[in-house]
């Protein structure tokens, strides 16, 4: 079975690796899982390379979902030639929101645990200072 495939280096001494069977049938989709839930995500430096990558990535033909705001980040989303979904994001929080973060995550981990429920501890982030 002739398998082709890529790597790259994608920072913090991670790789990335992905592989193509060109003589197995596609993977086709799980209908019981959302298209967002599963996918790789990748920090890039701030807003304007976001946009960059938005742009160039457009500009090949790729449609790309975003920039969709996350309270403490922004990111884009889309799929490559593979279907594998991507997201690219940039950090827009202040130093005050990633320290209460920082402060709420073994709460909030612990309570997910037992309830398997989205905490509500950080709400605040889903408070669109910009919407109307």
């Amino acid at each position: 079975m002739p398998v082709t495939g890529t790597s790259s280096p994608c920072g913090g001494g991670n790789v990335v690796a992905f592989f193509e069977l060109p003589e197995q049938p596609a993977m086709g989709h799980d209908p019981n899982t959302p298209t967002w839930v599963q996918h790789l995500a990748f920090e890039v430096a701030d807003e304007a390379a976001l946009l960059a990558a938005k742009a160039h990535i457009e500009a090949c033909g790729i449609d790309v979902l975003g920039p969709t705001w996350h309270g403490v980040f922004k990111s884009i989303y889309f799929f490559d030639p593979n279907g594998h979904r991507l997201e690219l994001a940039c950090n827009i929080g202040t130093p005050e929101q990633y320290a209460e973060l920082k402060a709420l995550a073994p709460v909030m981990l612990e309570e997910w645990n037992e309830t398997r429920r989205a905490p509500r501890h950080a709400a605040w982030l889903h408070n669109d200072p910009g919407a109307s």
